[in-house]
């Protein structure tokens, strides 16, 4: 997951309105952007990926998580198919819950250099023990509103 993303030439979208072949890897996957229809003014988006997959990178089975990402735009945002390709690139691929997590996250902002983004992982249990991951960078327009993640604590069968 170290390699450059894919560019979008130009920032020509190279998948909505197509039929694209979900990609193999992370990085095969091209994340697009679009020219944010509101600039010069603070807004948050919210994309929440609640059936998000990946492979252990030891045991080879299955690991899931609910993602939420919130961010506010700069000068791009994110075209929301190529995101839900790159998302679903993971299927197959074994990396540490943390790992994945920030990828996701340094991955969007690399795309559109957001003014602030925040993800939570919040991973199922591993083990026994769910392991949640939370990352941001930027900084909150003064006197944005930025809800609740929504996503309660893993509390298991208590």
């Amino acid at each position: 997951m170290a390699k450059k993303q894919p560019a979008n030439p130009a920032g020509k979208l190279t998948q909505l309105g197509r039929a694209v072949a979900q990609p193999d890897t992370p990085d095969a996957a091209v994340l697009e952007a679009v020219p944010n229809p509101h600039p010069g003014t603070d807004y948050l988006v919210r994309f929440t990926a609640p059936e998000f997959t990946t492979l252990c990178p030891i045991t080879g089975q299955p690991d899931f998580a609910h993602f939420v990402i919130d961010y506010v735009p700069g000068r791009r945002i994110v075209e929301s198919k190529s995101l839900k390709l790159y998302l679903g690139s993971f299927r197959n691929v074994g990396s540490f819950h943390e790992a994945t997590t920030i990828a996701i996250g340094k991955r969007i902002v690399e795309a559109i250099r957001p003014r602030y983004l925040r993800i939570g992982g919040y991973w199922y249990p591993r083990g026994g023990m769910p392991i949640d991951v939370f990352w941001q960078v930027g900084k909150l327009p003064k006197g944005l509103w930025l809800p609740d993640q929504g996503v309660a604590p893993y509390r298991g069968r208590g």
